[in-house]
């Protein structure tokens, strides 16, 4: 019974990271249409997305088994914290199908002549995803801690370009529609660190059964 149910969380725990691993390429492919103008590319990101979305329904359905034959309440919390990754991993893959839809619509207009770093943007809120993930596989509390106050550098970042983008606009009117779309683009790179920022948290929980959601001291 005990090693069945051993078995059942390891299955668990590798369908999230190859959910994970599908939600990093999407977001990675999005930010790449976007940069270089790839209309092809980003149309095969939202049709991605139907896969990230699957990921989250067969992780539900494995957790609700798990939840039945949990011993311990330890693994209760991992199941349970295991479908707050996966929810949060599906709306990164959301977020990287809104970024792939300004790609697509981006890709079919003349450029804005404008030099912002929405590359470095993307790199910071994947780098987050990435550690935040980790910290789950590890149970480490300490480094999911670290990840929390990260978000702040994305969040300045994409003040920083919402600025840009609201000057470009004033100046070039004939702009604004394609500003808007990178505003939308950086937005949502900015929710994928939240995103981040939120798996985390949950670590944290899983580790030290501390919920520190609301909390303004992390």
């Amino acid at each position: 019974m005990e090693n069945h149910f051993e078995t059942g969380l390891d299955a668990l725990r590798q369908k999230i990271l190859l959910m994970a691993s599908h939600a990093e390429m999407s977001v990675n492919q999005s930010v790449q249409a976007l940069v270089q103008r790839d209309y092809d590319l980003a149309v095969r990101v939202r049709e991605a997305d139907n896969v990230i979305d699957q990921f989250e329904v067969e992780i539900d359905e494995m957790a609700i088994v798990l939840l039945t034959k949990a011993p311990l309440a330890s693994n209760l919390r991992l199941i349970t914290v295991a479908m707050k990754v996966s929810q949060n991993l599906e709306r990164i893959g959301d977020e990287a199908t809104k970024i792939a839809k300004r790609a697509r619509d981006l890709a079919q207009e003349p450029p804005v002549k404008l030099n912002f770093d929405i590359t470095r943007m993307a790199v910071l809120s994947l780098t987050m995803v990435k550690d935040a993930l980790d910290s789950f596989v590890h149970r480490d509390s300490a480094a999911a801690r670290a990840i929390i106050p990260r978000d702040k550098e994305v969040d300045a970042l994409n003040k920083e370009i919402h600025q840009q983008l609201a000057q470009h606009m004033t100046a070039n009117p004939e702009t604004i529609g394609r500003c808007l779309h990178w505003i939308v683009a950086a937005k949502s790179l900015e929710r994928i660190a939240d995103h981040a920022k939120n798996i985390a948290e949950e670590v944290v929980y899983l580790c030290e059964a501390l919920d520190i959601r609301h909390t303004s001291k992390h």
